[in-house]
């Protein structure tokens, strides 16, 4: 019968250690959520550094990187920043003068370290991809604590390589350059995770629930992604639509229902079809009074959701003949989305607690 591991056994064996060497920390194990990023601030300069730093990564834009170099410093981050500070600052949390993905994501990874409160060697933290808490910072913060294990856990429940394998390559960068590595492991896509869905069921039911009035129609609204893209090879775009339909089957929903759409297309090259803002106009036209969009691509609201979706989808659809509009908030931290990220992490973390 296999002993019960004691604090001991995971302490190094000093007994032929230098009496100079350091004492490395050791014996835990981290859990580290990752998000999309933000802006620190939403004035032209903060916002400049942000869009810099997102649209210069080569996972993200796939063009030729001299001409790319030119375009992205030239005339887009000369007028993004002031466009994107806009929006950025009719949703911006004020209380903590921040934005709501980082509140939100902060207390994501606070409710799950309560999860692991009985479980001293875990360490739960968050960090972003672009801009702050740095994914290198957190990294590093992490090992510094002793923890000689990490979970990366990339908060998109779809896979893209502009979403999920960025944010891991990011944290492999920091892996690069460690005398003394981790081990690691990285969560995979969660699309289908039967957690995952039943959270988004209940919660779609439930904010449903509450509107004065019954949708005509629900869009399950993702972001787009290029055409080429999808034709290389990237999953995401099947992982979306099973998503959708894992939904529609646990609601018991038709098709007609219950739709998939792609939103926040850059640029002049085709993207993954059909596109909400497109098909918001489309459903008002043809005399749809009554839309609720849901993000389920989105595991916290954001200025894709909350502006985007909420403010100019919303517009869109009244000025062409809606009448009532409601953007489902995402999981969030709520009981739901918790529930997600406890299950996921504590079968990533299988063998290791």
């Amino acid at each position: 019968m296999t002993k019960p591991a004691r604090a001991s056994d995971f302490l190094p064996d000093v007994r032929f250690t230098p009496k100079d060497h350091p004492q490395p920390a050791i014996g835990k194990i981290g859990v580290l959520l990752l998000n999309l990023g933000t802006p620190d601030a939403t004035d032209y300069w903060s916002m400049r550094k942000y869009l810099k730093e997102f649209l210069s990564d080569r996972r993200v834009i796939e063009e030729n990187p001299v001409l790319w170099w030119f375009i992205l410093n030239g005339p887009i981050l000369l007028k993004r920043p002031f466009s994107s500070g806009e929006a950025y600052r009719s949703i911006w949390n004020e209380e903590r003068d921040e934005s709501p993905l980082k509140t939100i994501t902060r207390a994501q990874a606070k409710n799950l370290a309560k999860v692991f409160e009985g479980e001293n060697r875990v360490i739960v933290d968050w960090g972003m991809r672009y801009g702050n808490p740095s994914t290198r910072s957190r990294v590093e913060a992490l090992k510094e604590q002793g923890c000689d294990r990490i979970l990366f856990f990339a908060l998109y429940p779809q896979y893209a390589a502009a979403t999920t394998a960025t944010a891991y390559d990011k944290a492999f960068d920091v892996l690069k350059k460690m005398r003394w590595q981790p081990a690691i492991r990285t969560v995979p896509a969660y699309h289908d995770d039967p957690a995952y869905i039943d959270a988004l069921a209940n919660s779609l039911k439930q904010e449903v629930a509450k509107l004065k009035w019954k949708p005509d129609v629900i869009l399950a609204s993702y972001h787009g992604l290029p055409v080429e893209y999808f034709e290389k090879g990237d999953p995401y775009h099947c992982h979306c639509q099973k998503t959708t339909r894992l939904v529609r089957e646990k609601l018991k929903w038709s098709d007609e229902f219950l739709r998939t759409t792609f939103q926040s297309r850059f640029g002049k090259a085709e993207w993954l079809q059909p596109y909400t803002d497109k098909t918001v106009e489309a459903l008002a036209k043809e005399g749809v009074k009554n839309l609720a969009v849901i993000t389920p691509g989105f595991a916290s609201d954001c200025v894709e959701t909350l502006e985007e979706i909420a403010v100019e989808n919303g517009d869109i659809f009244k000025e062409n003949g809606g009448k009532n509009f409601a953007a489902i908030p995402c999981l969030n931290d709520s009981v739901e989305g918790m529930s997600v990220i406890e299950a996921v992490v504590k079968r990533e973390l299988g063998g290791w607690i």
